[in-house]
């Protein structure tokens, strides 16, 4: 990954962190793919002016969803999935949603999103998982 988007990454997670400290806001992070690229202003377009957006290649784009804990974040996805595939007419777009652990760095967080990710593209049927399909495919 490119040292300035992930630089962009780590300072994000940092201010989830601060905000989650400071004020005790919650603040959920995603991953969302989607097999065909996409431009930000379109993604953009179906998420919160508060949410932050990051794209990070073609087919991956980080999301912050702040001041929203994770069962928010999963209604969220669930808009934000009807909104692309009704949008592009593809069903192909997964979302991947980790817990909000201030203890994990910028990079641990961009692993466990990715493994999230990897096992929903494999194995998930509702295309927003978070890290319970971890579990699921240990067994």
């Amino acid at each position: 990954m490119d040292a300035n988007l992930l630089n962009r990454m780590n300072v994000q997670i940092r201010k989830a962190y601060y905000s989650f400290t400071r004020y005790k806001t919650d603040s959920t992070f995603a991953m969302l793919y989607h097999e065909k690229p996409m431009l930000v202003q379109e993604l953009s377009a179906f998420l919160r002016v508060s949410d932050h957006l990051i794209r990070l290649d073609n087919n991956h784009y980080f999301i912050i969803f702040t001041h929203t804990n994770e069962s928010g974040a999963y209604k969220a996805s669930q808009n934000l999935l009807n909104y692309i595939d009704n949008h592009f007419n593809n069903t192909s777009t997964c979302i991947a949603i980790d817990n909000f652990d201030i203890n994990n760095s910028p990079t641990i967080v961009f692993n466990r999103l990715m493994q999230i990710l990897e096992a929903t593209k494999k194995s998930s049927y509702t295309r927003i998982e978070n890290e319970n399909i971890l579990d699921k495919n240990i067994n």
